[in-house]
């Protein structure tokens, strides 16, 4: 299996995110909480399309920043009563370093 080196932790802020660009598709929303756990979305809220990059992190959930909905960062999906999901990627973190798999990044959410 792939990995592509995405950055240190420590270049994600707490209870933020940080984007990582695709040549296509929606870009991925790398994002870490206050219990230093790591996160990757698409950046896209499955409601109105909002970016969840630009949203609020609190436990494991990000509220998009449009309608507020929130969105759980471990599987992507919308909390009651709202409904969806946006597309989840897989993290790897290896001494400090946060890694995407290579074949999602390239065809996953596109």
């Amino acid at each position: 299996m792939e990995w592509i080196d995405i950055c240190a932790v420590e270049d994600i802020p707490v209870l933020g995110s940080r984007i990582v660009r695709r040549p296509t598709g929606q870009d991925i929303a790398v994002f870490r909480n206050s219990e230093e756990q790591v996160f990757a979305l698409l950046d896209e809220c499955p409601h109105k399309k909002g970016p969840l990059s630009q949203g609020i992190v609190h436990g494991t959930t990000v509220t998009c920043p449009l309608h507020n909905w929130q969105i759980g960062l471990a599987d992507g999906c919308a909390r009651e009563p709202d409904e969806g999901c946006t597309a989840k990627f897989t993290v790897q973190v290896v001494d400090g370093r946060v890694h995407l798999k290579a074949s999602e990044v390239k065809n996953h959410g596109i």
